[in-house]
């Protein structure tokens, strides 16, 4: 069964009075535990798509189900209760709040989005920090760690609330290529331990060479089918 089913879903931006169709007939699945890039050039819908599998818009028309669950049909409070649920997110630039530590910023999500008690915070974050080998930063802040040390917190802040998925909008484009490879790795080594789906929008070519399937976008379509890479499944990125 998909985790994701996407049925003719276009969308349509009103820019004054012209009408921008972002997205047009995008028809898509995508199974769990699958490690997925949408790729294209600026305004082709990429990000439109993480957009609406996250939950932060809605398609113009066509159906979109994640995790068994009509999105287009929630309202904004069931759209941030099931982002709390089922959802993670990791940024470009990182996002992460200045004046917490690593640790606070970990754990930030179990206090404000799902409430979790303090033992378990503290067991679900001592497990992810040990994971992104971050254990010996937890009491940094931000700004004293590097970039590649920040999207490490920032998976590890994405895994954190135990998600199905995990939607990643550039998440290497600010980091060197060695340390862009250590971040795919460990995405992947998060993957075949917790059966996570990563899906990415990015135009980083080393990204596109390590997923397993690759949608082109151009134009708010999709060119042709999923491509397949043949690489075996958890299979290392290059050093």
């Amino acid at each position: 069964m998909a985790l994701i089913s996407a049925k003719n879903i276009s969308k349509d931006y009103a820019v004054g009075d012209v009408v921008v169709q972002a997205l047009q007939n995008v028809t898509f699945d995508i199974a769990p535990a699958s490690f997925v890039a949408f790729i294209g050039p600026s305004g082709s819908g990429k990000s439109t798509i993480l957009n609406l599998i996250g939950c932060l818009d809605k398609p113009s028309a066509g159906t979109l189900t994640v995790a068994d669950t009509d999105v287009a049909a929630l309202d904004r409070k069931e759209s941030a209760a099931f982002r709390g649920r089922h959802l993670g997110f990791i940024f470009q630039d990182f996002n992460l709040i200045p004046v917490l530590t690593v640790y606070e910023n970990i754990e930030y999500p179990l206090i404000m989005v799902q409430n979790v008690p303090e033992a378990e915070r503290r067991e679900r974050i001592c497990r992810v920090l040990e994971a992104v080998d971050m254990a010996d930063q937890a009491d940094k802040y931000p700004q004293q760690i590097s970039g590649g040390q920040k999207q490490r917190v920032a998976v590890a802040r994405a895994l954190v609330t135990n998600p199905a998925l995990v939607l990643a909008d550039e998440p290497t484009a600010n980091l060197d290529s060695q340390t862009a490879y250590a971040v795919i790795n460990l995405m992947k080594r998060m993957r075949d331990e917790r059966q996570t789906t990563f899906i990415f929008s990015t135009h980083d070519q080393k990204i596109v060479g390590e997923v397993e399937v690759l949608y082109r976008l151009v134009d708010g379509r999709l060119d042709n089918g999923p491509e397949t890479n043949e690489k075996p499944k958890g299979g290392p990125a290059h050093a």
